[in-house]
């Protein structure tokens, strides 16, 4: 969703003097209007619900934000906490705040404590990175029914009772680094499957996708061994290491999920750093620089900041205007990303 922001940046004009052009409260030469509408047009611009109404002032919202991994840890959550506070910024001028909040991977309760958290601090919407677990869905099932709309962002739970999902179509992620490594490898291949939980969607539809896909079309990329490091850099570099030591026969990697530097320092650890094919995810710079080196040879990013950010949007045109989303899934873009492009 573009911003009054951005057309202000493109158009060299303050977001003021966009802000009259859109909401026609004149005072703006008719060259200056012509730029800005021309831009807003090329964006495919929609009114700001916050930027008209002022009704947004009075309702004085709450968002909550809860990630299922650690900023610390996980440094593509770093990049959607940037795409969440750079919208909440744009929204606090409208008295809108966002509470944002972090849970284990892999801990169920924690995550319903986080929710049940927000409630009690009066949040009027949620946007979630939910644990597939009974305990999780049967809380958000039991949220939106009291009115509290939620958003699933980075990964999803459809049956839920969510208003939308926001995130990457991680089946066809599978399929398309199933693709990859058939390229890459000249079709032929043995592979070490390195995921983060069974309890998360979008690692489980990744390895769904790749293991389909190399079933049904590429018979030669043989899958040996999967093992689940729970987003942790040093749990991934042990059971890569473990995996690599007990299958030498491995020539290529698959990883679904954060823990990427510590796959590949396991890698570099045994001397095999440049000898594997590397599929990986995200493109934060830790792993941008293991692609620039060589380590990695291939990586799929999957817009983070749109992730932050869109859920919001989504809260509140349907808390202020009623207005249910027009996609239900709202697929981020697959982005292949190899050294020279980077």
């Amino acid at each position: 969703m573009a911003t009054m922001k951005e057309i202000a940046q493109l158009a060299g004009v303050s977001r003021g003097t966009v802000d009259r052009v859109l909401n026609k409260r004149g005072s703006v030469s008719p060259d200056t209007e012509r730029t800005i509408l021309e831009i807003a047009g090329r964006l495919n611009y929609t009114p700001n619900i916050a930027g008209k109404n002022l009704a947004v002032r009075k309702k004085r919202l709450k968002f909550g934000f809860i990630l299922f991994g650690s900023v610390d840890s996980n440094s593509f959550f770093a990049d959607v906490v940037s795409g969440i506070k750079n919208r909440a910024a744009e929204l606090s001028d409208f008295g809108v705040t966002v509470e944002i909040r972090e849970t284990g991977i892999d801990a169920p309760e924690q995550q319903v404590n986080k929710i049940n958290e927000l409630v009690n601090l009066g949040i009027n919407g949620l946007a979630i990175t939910p644990i597939n677990h009974p305990l999780v869905v049967e809380r958000l099932r039991i949220l939106s029914e009291s009115g509290i709309p939620v958003v699933t962002s980075n990964s999803d739970i459809p049956d839920c009772g969510r208003l939308a999902y926001v995130g990457s179509n991680y089946y066809k992620n599978g399929e398309t680094a199933a693709g990859l490594m058939n390229l890459i490898t000249g079709g032929k291949a043995d592979i070490g499957i390195i995921s983060g939980s069974p309890h998360v969607l979008c690692h489980s539809e990744r390895v769904a996708g790749f293991t389909d896909r190399a079933v049904k079309e590429y018979p030669n990329l043989r899958i040996i061994d999967k093992a689940d490091n729970n987003d942790d850099d040093d749990e991934s570099f042990s059971v890569t290491l473990a995996m690599l030591k007990e299958h030498p026969g491995i020539d290529a990697l698959y990883l679904t999920a954060a823990g990427v530097s510590g796959a590949c320092r396991a890698v570099c650890e045994l001397g095999l750093n440049n000898k594997l094919s590397i599929v990986s995810f995200d493109a934060t710079s830790s792993t941008c620089q293991l692609l620039k080196d060589g380590t990695i040879t291939v990586t799929i990013a999957q817009q983070p900041n749109k992730q932050g950010a869109m859920p919001l949007d989504i809260l509140l045109n349907y808390l202020c205007m009623g207005a249910l989303p027009e996609n239900e899934l709202n697929y981020t873009e697959i982005e292949i990303k190899i050294r020279e492009s980077i």
